[in-house]
């Protein structure tokens, strides 16, 4: 299983400002010194050393990450954020393009569709794309959103071949299983669980954690316990989340509190404030590494969710 993630954001898309490059580009040189510049080895070894929130970004885009299976020609997406239009252009590069998607959208707020119509692939007729959500009435939320006056044309317009899924099991993709849980978020949102009989990633972006979500019942265990990867809102830090409670999402502390009651191998912070440059949110996963370490949280894996990052299972 290969997860790839294409738009980390959260709320709307952050591009970086030319104020910002050039902050990052002035602090990059007050590090360099004469030895730096030396020879090649020198200058890929002053490069290597920097921290990530100066060479390269975290990424504007948002929430867009999908999963290829071992198996399968197929691609399983999860929500059609602004990312969506970086896979688009990325899959164009590809030698053996996948002709199937299945797109599983967890809620309907705009940062988590508005990259659909930006999708090149949805103009090649030749494609098959399903959509599925538990949203009883997802097919006409997203046809009312993508045509005039809120874009120039239509969904019929887009000439992929087009089908629409209310999910109400779980469901099989080639060797997988997908299936799926309600969260707490304005509105209703879903995560979704991918399971191919080896590994098991869980996708929960725009998830607050609540109190019920740590009880040790059959239901949580079945869908937590032991997972490989999950994909988690951590959009605040504990002080933004006790002002912002009920706002649907989390602070990092109380998901790494979550990942390490259900055994969780590896955790991935997502779904980033776009109030956020990188240096702060490289500082968010500092910090819920050391809570982690504070905690004796030996076994959990914890990363920052980058556009371009690729993770196999």
């Amino acid at each position: 299983m290969r997860i790839n993630f294409w738009g980390v954001r959260g709320s709307l898309p952050t591009p970086q400002l030319p104020s910002q490059i050039k902050s990052k580009i002035s602090a990059v040189l007050e590090r360099l010194t004469p030895d730096d510049l030396e020879s090649e080895s020198s200058r890929e070894k002053f490069l290597a050393e920097l921290p990530p929130w100066l060479f390269g970004t975290v990424g504007g885009n948002t929430t867009c990450v999908s999963v290829s299976l071992e198996n399968a020609r197929e691609l399983i997406v999860f929500d059609c954020g602004s990312g969506m239009r970086e896979m688009g252009i990325s899959l164009l590069r590809e030698k053996k393009k996948p002709r199937s998607y299945h797109i599983f959208f967890s809620h309907f707020h705009g940062d988590h569709f508005s990259g659909l119509p930006f999708f090149i692939p949805i103009y090649n007729a030749s494609v098959n794309m399903d959509f599925y959500s538990p949203f009883e009435d997802f097919e006409a939320i997203l046809q009312g959103q993508i045509s005039p006056p809120y874009f120039p044309i239509c969904m019929e317009s887009m000439p992929a071949k087009k089908s629409f899924h209310t999910l109400r099991d779980p469901l099989q993709l080639s060797e997988a299983v997908i299936s799926y849980r309600k969260v707490s978020h304005p509105g209703g949102c879903y995560s979704f669980r991918v399971d191919d009989g080896k590994h098991k990633f869980i996708f929960a972006t725009d998830a607050e954690l609540s109190p019920d979500d740590f009880t040790k019942n059959r239901a949580n265990s079945s869908y937590f316990k032991n997972a490989d990867l999950l994909v988690i809102d951590t959009q605040y830090t504990l002080e933004e989340a006790i002002d912002k409670n009920n706002w649907g999402h989390n602070a990092f502390s109380i998901a790494v509190d979550f990942a390490a009651s259900w055994d969780i191998k590896h955790m991935v912070l997502f779904h980033h404030d776009p109030a956020y440059d990188d240096e702060k949110l490289y500082s968010m996963l500092q910090s819920a590494k050391t809570y982690a370490e504070k905690l004796n949280i030996k076994k959990l894996k914890l990363s920052l969710a980058v556009e371009g990052m690729e993770i196999c299972l």
